[in-house]
């Protein structure tokens, strides 16, 4: 089963002190965590900034190379994410987006967040 990594879920480790691949494996067991190359470019932006944000993204590009990166057709992130969930290629999408996770509980697709202070859970549609 593919996992969809987007952004705030690989800067979780810093900003959330949430270890995200524990976590997933916690909840799924196995799963093949997928990244959409948009991802990586937003991460890249981010991490060129300053303070602790670019600290995140920064631990977040690094996290991103256990991921199998995904080409697809929109520039940015959030769309790139729903893109790929909409075409099935993830069954679920690891988001703290909360207008993101909206999008991807609208087009069927289980959402995985932050529940309480650092624990993961899975949202159905």
């Amino acid at each position: 089963m593919r996992v969809c990594m987007d952004t705030s879920a690989l800067m979780m480790p810093v900003e959330c002190d949430v270890r995200v691949f524990e976590e997933l494996d916690r909840l799924l067991g196995g799963y093949e965590p997928v990244v959409p190359r948009a991802v990586l470019t937003e991460l890249d932006g981010l991490a060129d900034g300053g303070g602790e944000e670019a600290t995140a993204a920064s631990v977040g590009r690094d996290l991103a190379q256990r991921c199998a990166v995904l080409d697809h057709e929109e520039s940015y992130a959030d769309d790139a994410l729903v893109e790929v969930a909409h075409e099935g290629r993830c069954e679920y999408v690891v988001t703290n987006d909360q207008p993101l996770q909206e999008r991807c509980l609208g087009e069927g697709v289980p959402v995985i967040g932050l529940r309480g202070r650092n624990k993961l859970a899975i949202t159905q549609p």
